[in-house]
């Protein structure tokens, strides 16, 4: 039998193996989280083949292909996969771009919405009379953040207690926005990504060059 034929088969025994005691259903997600992984990957791939080399690791086989050749499959699957990434990236970025200057645009004919030098846009939900906050100070705050397609990315009022933190040590978008607040006032912030995260983005969530809107509650400058 050659071997494909054998990890068809093997394959057959795997697809009807029931799950019953408690190390089968470790092994299954195991196997779930693992196909998980390989699923995003943005290549094609043969799962008899994939299944194969599992098995062949997992059972101390010796390999089907070298060292050598194992190790230049996977220096070029790296670099195809850093291609991938930095494409997707530039594309993703780009949508951001058009999508943050079409929703700044709106934003900005709206009643009670400054736009600043920069380009911050501030609408000053409640004026607040106490003190006025400089870029060295530290504040305490209360916020939201979001994207815009309003998806929540962060929130102090989530997680039950505000934050402190020096002005001069956040976002520009932030640090320039909380200066023109008085303790007591609340804003919406809309940052535009130069005064955010950049093209860079931050973590999983918020996207290469995307705009992000803010609502900032000034507690006390600290």
């Amino acid at each position: 039998m050659n071997a494909a034929g054998a990890t068809g088969k093997i394959r057959k025994k795997i697809m009807s193996t029931e799950l019953t005691t408690s190390v089968q259903k470790t092994s299954y997600c195991l196997g779930l989280d693992v196909g998980m992984s390989m699923k995003r990957l943005p290549i094609e791939l043969d799962t008899d083949a994939l299944l194969a080399g599992m098995l062949d690791m997992l059972k101390d086989t010796p390999p089907k292909v070298s060292r050598e050749e194992f190790s230049q499959l996977m220096e070029e699957l790296q670099k195809t996969l850093k291609s991938k990434q930095e494409s997707a990236a530039k594309d993703a970025g780009a949508g951001n771009v058009a999508a943050g200057a079409a929703y700044m645009a709106e934003n900005a004919k709206k009643d009670g919405v400054t736009v600043t030098a920069s380009g911050l846009q501030v609408e000053i939900i409640e004026a607040g009379a106490g003190a006025q906050p400089q870029a060295t100070d530290t504040v305490r705050v209360h916020y939201s953040g979001k994207l815009l397609n309003g998806q929540e990315f962060d929130s102090s009022y989530s997680r039950g207690e505000p934050a402190e933190f020096p002005l001069n040590q956040v976002i520009a978008g932030w640090t320039e926005g909380l200066q023109l607040l008085k303790v007591g006032g609340k804003a919406r912030l809309t940052i535009p990504p130069e005064l955010a995260y950049g093209a860079q983005g931050a973590g999983n969530v918020i996207g290469p060059n995307s705009t992000l809107v803010f609502e900032v509650e000034l507690l006390a400058v600290v």
